[in-house]
């Protein structure tokens, strides 16, 4: 047995499947083996079934027959050359998936140290020694081990591609400079591969800095969320702490309500009490007498009779009743009052709401400015920006796009995209005005339609004491107001007015829909002949104490 295996090769022990060492072989009825695994995987895909090697086909699938002798002499074989391989190196380890395999070696592929770029092989650390000793194979290049060696030649010319053609962007050997990349930019792969590594570099800074960035977005929106969670749970509790008083204000004037009924009506039943005892008491009286009248009237007793006789008509001292009657109580106006009391409660309790609400949305105060390109040729603007009114004398002005005519309108030099922003402005004196926000495209020549249709988001103020908001809305107002507080979130698709002296809110659009830049709004109304000659002053935000 010993004689025999040294005679034997490597090769006589491989499976012509996979390539390597037999694992369980077994015979198949053509006299050819295979590893186990092997033919049957072949033959799980394969139909009909053939044999790999002489492609003698079979009827049925045949019965695998393990080859003992086989079997042993592979065993022997894979356990020698794994000393073998161990004491060659005992660092040399097989090839794992995902690393480059020795293309020398044969049975177990051991892992390659090195790759020839002129002989297009890897080598693990025993095949690669000729590479380190020999003279002529020490001038070939050395690289990383690497796979797909066939990819670095040139399919053209089997040459090395060792240059870079920079017109072409590919990768080039010597001999295709003189045929097609002839007097193209061709540089040598490091130069290229240099210049490429650091582009390479500031981008990967720019991903990294653009990563980073993404990364603040994200804090950025965490914040966000969390103070959205502030303010919502601050808000609930407000709300709670509001609608719990507004309940017990309403359980209050409901249970001193009642108690004012019962109260009218306990007074009526205590009358009517004293009323009754004193009718059971003469009731009382009249019996006994109806008693002795009767007694009396029985005796046949004629001394004692008239000795006992009063006067027929004499009877106790009685009340008279006649008038005397029990009226129910007037509740007419109890449960009147006791509403005009609770709505005075919540008058009360909703001016404190828009007190607080005016605080909030003053915290959102912005500069705001109105530019003189915008303004119609009748408006006077003054040096700082801040107030507007109309002159009724027309300037002599370009009529320039963003220019509004014929409407007395000018808008402000400040646009906003996002947030939230807040502003007032003084409207004492005015019999006519118009404030708002507008979206950056509306028509500023011609008729103008004040609608969110149109892109104009406003209220204005006619006849003193009325002020509209779009078409369809009339809005009743308890006084003028004197100042007007604007509140516009960009998000929330809302802008809400305020009159800033009563703190409270006059009007506001919801659900708005904004997909472009805005605009703050002012209309100051014609001159009237000097009844609307009031300024619309821009004022500085004094935050509700």
């Amino acid at each position: 047995m010993s004689a025999s295996s040294c005679l034997l090769t490597e090769d006589q022990f491989l499976c012509s499947i996979c390539l390597d060492v037999f694992t369980d072989p077994v015979t198949i009825p053509c006299g050819h083996n295979f590893c186990k695994t092997c033919i049957t995987q072949h033959w799980n895909v394969n139909v009909p079934y053939q044999c790999p090697n002489c492609n003698k086909a079979f009827k049925t699938r045949p019965e695998l027959l393990v080859n003992t002798f086989i079997s042993e002499m592979a065993a022997q074989f894979r356990q020698s050359a794994q000393q073998k391989a161990s004491s060659s190196s005992s660092e040399q380890q097989a090839a794992k998936p995902g690393e480059v395999p020795c293309d020398v070696c044969t049975g177990t592929k051991l892992k390659a140290l090195k790759s020839c770029l002129v002989c297009l092989v890897s080598y693990c650390e025993t095949h690669l020694e000729p590479h380190l000793t020999t003279s002529g194979l020490k001038r070939h290049q050395l690289i990383d081990p690497v796979e797909n060696l066939e990819g670095r030649m040139c399919t053209e010319h089997d040459k090395l591609l060792e240059l870079f053609c920079k017109t072409d962007q590919m990768c080039v050997c010597m001999l295709c400079t003189y045929s097609d990349h002839k007097n193209h930019d061709v540089v040598p792969l490091k130069k290229e591969y240099e210049g490429k590594k650091a582009e390479l570099g500031k981008t990967e800074a720019e991903v990294q800095q653009m990563i980073q960035k993404r990364r603040l977005k994200i804090q950025e929106i965490k914040h966000s969320v969390e103070l959205s969670e502030e303010d919502a749970d601050r808000e609930i509790a407000d709300g709670v702490q509001v609608f719990t008083a507004l309940k017990e204000s309403i359980e209050r004037s409901q249970a001193e309500l009642i108690d004012t009924i019962k109260e009218k009506q306990r007074k009526t039943e205590k009358q009517a009490e004293g009323f009754i005892k004193e009718l059971e008491q003469e009731i009382s009286e009249l019996k006994k007498r109806s008693t002795e009248v009767e007694q009396l009237s029985r005796s046949e007793d004629h001394l004692h009779f008239l000795q006992s006789f009063r006067t027929p008509n004499t009877a106790p001292p009685t009340k008279n009743w006649t008038g005397v009657r029990v009226s129910p109580p007037s509740y007419e106006g109890t449960v009147v009052r006791a509403v005009n009391q609770l709505e005075e409660t919540l008058s009360k309790q909703m001016k404190k709401l828009f007190e607080d609400e005016l605080k909030r949305v003053q915290q959102s105060a912005v500069d705001v400015t109105l530019d003189p390109d915008t303004a119609h040729p009748d408006l006077i603007l003054s040096d700082d920006g801040k107030q507007v009114h109309d002159s009724d004398v027309r300037k002599n002005l370009p009529n320039n796009p963003e220019r509004f005519n014929p409407c007395p309108i000018v808008l402000s030099k400040q646009r906003f995209s996002s947030g939230r922003f807040y502003y007032e402005v003084q409207v004492k004196g005015k019999t006519d005005w118009s404030l708002g926000v507008v979206r950056e495209s509306i028509n500023r020549k011609g008729i103008i339609t004040l609608s969110p249709q149109e892109g104009y988001w406003t209220i204005w103020l006619r006849n003193e004491n009325e002020a509209c908001a779009d078409s369809p809305v009339l809005l009743s107002l308890k006084s003028q107001p004197q100042k007007v507080g604007v509140f516009v979130d960009y998000e929330e698709g809302l802008v809400s007015f305020y009159d800033v002296d009563a703190a409270a809110l006059i009007y506001s659009f919801t659900g708005c829909c904004f997909t472009e830049k805005i605009y703050p709004y002012f209309n100051s109304c014609i001159n009237d002949g000097g009844t609307n000659s009031a300024p619309l002053i821009i004022s500085p935000v004094n935050h509700t104490e």
